[in-house]
């Protein structure tokens, strides 16, 4: 064949057709001959393959031989475990958390984790978180909701596992089990009788009554199937407790239907929200100084 010259692959020796211009010219620069590039570039390639001499690890890489140093490691992180365990840099020691007591190495701090910084740090122990439940139950005569314990709920879940094995721990009976739904109803019986659908509505019912506020229970709003939570100044006023708000959007046509209700029927409507009543009921505002007058007392 004219203007080609038959040449042979410098890596993988397979023989090919080279035109002859490329052929003298790399002849002249003293370039050799690669049947394609992934031939040329495993040819250049002169990494070598290793095994991380971590045991626990056995992870093979490639490095160059210029990166090849006596003891070759996959990682960072292999190194370092490997060097920290040979030359430790500080004492062993325990972790101040009583429930973990593990031995670990780490400067300025007693504790092996942040999780068991938050335990031992925590002031109260496992008898003393019954304690307060059981002086809760005593005081209110009904099981706390968590938000009226926010000092202990948190850490309930690391000591006992979770805020109603706390409650079972101190012998008392859970509002709800750990599986079922924020909107699933919970029959609370408030203090006067009245049957509250969770504890929430019961701290309202009781404090209605403590106050000496006569009130009825899911009167119906005019012309509707909705009920209001309570009816007070001979039905002039009613109270609802919305502790689902902007949680559901039925849930709030639902409160802005109420809204309306009232203002067609010139209803004065009382809204209480949880921030109202956690960490501890502040009622005072909503309903004695702004809402009910002496005289429907």
């Amino acid at each position: 064949m004219h203007g080609v010259v038959k040449v042979r692959c410098q890596f993988c020796s397979k023989d090919f057709w080279k035109d002859r211009r490329h052929f003298n010219e790399n002849l002249k620069l003293r370039y050799s001959f690669f049947c394609s590039k992934a031939c040329e570039g495993k040819f250049r390639n002169k990494q070598v393959k290793l095994i991380c001499e971590r045991p626990e690890c056995g992870k093979s890489f490639s490095r160059t031989p210029k990166n090849i140093s006596p003891h070759n490691y996959c990682s960072q992180t292999c190194a370092a475990i490997i060097n920290n365990s040979k030359y430790p840099k500080w004492p062993e020691k325990r972790c101040r958390n009583k429930v973990c007591s593990k031995m670990f190495r780490r400067t300025g701090s007693s504790y092996c984790s942040i999780e068991c910084g938050k335990i031992g740090r925590f002031k109260y122990n496992k008898t003393d978180i019954i304690d307060i439940l059981k002086n809760f139950y005593r005081q209110h005569r009904r099981v706390p909701a968590k938000r009226e314990l926010q000092d202990i709920c948190n850490k309930c879940p690391n000591i006992f596992g979770s805020w109603s094995n706390a409650v079972i721990a101190a012998r008392l009976i859970p509002n709800r089990s750990h599986d079922h739904r924020m909107y699933k109803r919970t029959r609370t019986k408030a203090a006067d009788g009245h049957l509250c659908d969770s504890v929430s509505e019961a701290i309202i019912d009781n404090w209605l009554t403590e106050h000496k506020i006569d009130h009825e229970r899911n009167l119906s709003y005019p012309d509707t199937n909705h009920k209001a939570d309570w009816a007070i100044a001979n039905n002039q006023i009613f109270v609802e407790y919305f502790g689902l708000a902007k949680d559901s959007p039925r849930y709030d046509r639902a409160i802005r239907t109420k809204r309306k209700l009232c203002k067609q029927h010139n209803i004065r409507l009382i809204e209480i929200y949880p921030a109202d009543l956690y960490p501890k009921p502040s009622l005072d505002y909503k309903l004695l100084n702004t809402a009910i007058d002496k005289s429907f007392q």
